[in-house]
């Protein structure tokens, strides 16, 4: 990890802002370091004077929808099955995963994408079942881009306020996120009880 970690750090210094609009699109589309370090990096890298803040956020968004277009193309072109058999070929992906994500879009449909975006571990995948589903491209292109500003946002100003200590922003989102994975988890047994009590009472 820390020689990933080097090579976004030498990307971001030799071509500036746009080197962090191509690592949030790698990072999206297949994460061998999580958005949580990439993103305080770029921060932190912005405060050094390498490049300018607005532009480090605007770069990121740019990359985070360009890689959430690659997966959403990705899910409609090749389908759930398919789709799934391939993530499970790709490091750090699994089927399972894929198949959350769709069973989460179905129930949630726009608000998955936007929200999704700001949700560790299915920011990325919620692209897909957006494109199995056949998602209005100009409807994924607008939530995606509004999520991801908020999270590239919040990270990379997170970083930038740091400075040196900007790897302890993936600790407080770690936290933040098995909140939320907690949050999701209610929220899916209070819908199927609803759901089960429906069908009792029909």
């Amino acid at each position: 990890m820390d020689a990933v970690l080097d090579w976004v750090v030498l990307v971001m210094r030799t071509i500036g802002s746009p080197g962090v609009g191509l690592a949030t699109a790698l990072e999206t589309v297949f994460p061998p370091v999580p958005s949580e370090l990439v993103l305080p990096l770029a921060g932190y890298t912005a405060s050094q004077g390498h490049y300018g803040l607005v532009a480090a956020i605007v770069w990121a968004t740019a990359g985070s929808l360009a890689g959430a277009l690659l997966l959403y193309w990705l899910g409609a072109a090749w389908g759930l099955e398919r789709t799934c058999a391939l993530a499970d070929r790709i490091p750090l992906m699994h089927a399972d995963d894929v198949r959350k994500a769709v069973a989460w879009f179905g129930d949630h449909g726009r608000a998955a994408v936007l929200l999704g975006r700001l949700v560790p571990g299915v920011r990325s995948l919620v692209s897909i079942p957006a494109g199995v589903d056949r998602m209005p491209l100009a409807t994924f292109c607008l939530f995606t881009t509004a999520g991801s500003l908020v999270w590239n946002a919040a990270l990379i100003l997170a970083g930038y306020e740091l400075g040196a200590q900007w790897h302890r922003v993936e600790a407080y989102v770690g936290s933040v996120g098995n909140v939320v994975y907690v949050l999701l988890a209610v929220v899916v047994v209070v819908v199927v009880a609803r759901r089960l009590r429906h069908r009792v009472r029909g």
